[in-house]
């Protein structure tokens, strides 16, 4: 559906048509700004969470795992601003509590040394080029997730998620 199907204002009819029938519904309208790829919604929201309550890990203790959801990843120390923001990510071998004590504000890979085990991204139709590895290089721009996921931290596991075609993509990168 689009916009398009709709004429406005909408014409009245005695008596008067629901508003069900006459305005958009959610699937109409977009659920992003244009101006910010990537903005969340319900779905992003609720599935990291699912992935972290569901997680069992017995190789490692629950203090040394982290997960980040939404949460800046600085990988560049030599461009200390770069970051990508993963939907969800997984690092083995780090406590959850940054320096054991305050909840993490950003991942900083040049303080933890580590870098994640595990990347999920939830595709949203502003970011899906750029989650499937499918942008072409900027000059003087950072690089795209993928080319920082498998090129500079060499991320074992990049899990690409598409719930509009019930798509999972395991794109192992090491």
């Amino acid at each position: 559906m689009s916009l398009s199907r709709f004429t406005f204002p909408v014409p009245q009819t005695d008596p008067p048509r629901s508003p069900r029938e006459t305005l958009p519904t959610m699937y109409d309208l977009p659920g992003e700004d244009p101006e910010e790829p990537g903005l969340p919604d319900e779905f992003h929201a609720l599935q990291p969470q699912l992935l972290s309550a569901t997680l069992r890990l017995s190789r490692y203790p629950a203090d040394q795992i982290f997960t980040g959801t939404d949460l800046n990843l600085y990988y560049d120390i030599r461009h200390p601003l770069w970051h990508k923001r993963p939907d969800w990510f997984l690092v083995l071998g780090v406590p959850r509590l940054y320096e054991g004590t305050d909840l993490r504000l950003s991942y900083v890979l040049w303080q933890e040394g580590v870098s994640p085990f595990v990347v999920v991204e939830l595709l949203s139709p502003g970011t899906e080029q750029e989650d499937l590895g499918e942008t072409e290089p900027q000059p003087n721009a950072p690089p795209s997730k993928w080319t920082v996921y498998e090129q500079i931290l060499r991320i074992p596991y990049y899990v690409v998620f598409d719930r509009y075609r019930d798509r999972l993509r395991n794109n192992t990168l090491k």
